[in-house]
């Protein structure tokens, strides 16, 4: 276990303070591990970035990576991942990292999660990263304290080395956020960039709900100018709704931060409203909650 030393000093990279609208993957000059302030998460969020190329093998309209191109990451260097996590992780919890970079009423550290610049499943290292950041947490006394989360497509539950690292996971008291933006066809092609197959999102998300605690994160805004049809809500709906009591809930945000993809003249955020509306829908047509963080 550490030892606390009052007089230790934060060797981290001095940045600009933390924001929510500023999720830079190398702001502590690290290359697998970056703070950021999560609205979501509620305070701190350690983020692991198992994609430092920018690539992913989803290509979303709304993607805040600079440069993002499609493919995998290039092999993982576990014990630089390892180093570098149990070394910001000291900074945080004995340092001041806290005062210095990150604002009064955000001074909460919520979670470590697996996220990054690309789809962290799509490492080949992902269940050794995860068994790793978990040596790393006992070491420091954190687990049952942490939570390790997963944000993810959920493209690659089908694989059996992202379900040992989702079971792994969820041996930490971990949980998934798996990505659901729309259940209709075209609308998943058009926004994700990938083949719309609402069957194939439906088996991954209940085998993914099987594996660990599962919440779905939503990405709810306006293209073109026009908001989600009433069939595009139905169609959410109907998707979700035979994952009732399988569900930890979901996580339905909006636009905070600018697009950094081709397509961001054409998306524009939605009223408050507009988003109370559709978590009414999906909670009174599938009894699952709903969380909003416009």
């Amino acid at each position: 276990t550490w030892a606390v030393c009052s007089t230790r000093r934060s060797r981290i990279i001095q940045c600009a303070m933390l924001t929510t609208d500023d999720h830079r993957r190398d702001s502590a000059g690290l290359l697998y591990v970056y703070p950021v302030v999560s609205r979501r998460a509620g305070g701190v969020s350690i983020g692991i970035n198992l994609n430092p190329n920018n690539a992913c093998n989803w290509a979303c309209l709304y993607c805040q990576v600079e440069n993002l191109t499609r493919g995998g990451p290039p092999p993982i260097d576990l014990d630089r991942l390892e180093s570098e996590f149990e070394s910001f992780l000291r900074d945080v919890l004995l340092g001041d990292f806290m005062q210095r970079e990150v604002p009064v009423g955000a001074r909460r550290l919520m979670d470590v999660a697996f996220s990054g610049n690309g789809e962290p499943t799509s490492a080949a290292e992902f269940a050794e990263a995860v068994n790793r950041v978990g040596k790393v947490l006992e070491r420091a006394g954190q687990i049952g304290k942490l939570v390790v989360r997963l944000i993810t497509n959920g493209s690659l539950l089908h694989r059996p080395e992202v379900q040992r690292g989702v079971r792994q996971l969820a041996e930490l008291g971990g949980e998934v956020w798996f990505k659901v933006d729309r259940a209709l066809p075209e609308e998943i092609a058009e926004i994700n960039g990938v083949p719309g197959l609402p069957g194939k999102v439906a088996k991954n998300l209940e085998l993914c709900a099987s594996l660990a605690p599962t919440w779905i994160q939503t990405c709810w805004f306006a293209l073109d100018g026009a908001a989600p049809s009433l069939a595009s809500q139905m169609a959410y709906c109907d998707l979700v709704r035979p994952l009732a009591g399988k569900l930890a809930g979901v996580h339905l945000y909006g636009l905070a931060r600018p697009s950094l993809q081709a397509a961001a003249p054409r998306l524009s955020a939605l009223p408050v409203d507009d988003l109370m509306v559709f978590a009414n829908l999906t909670k009174k047509e599938t009894g699952i909650q709903v969380l909003i963080s416009p």
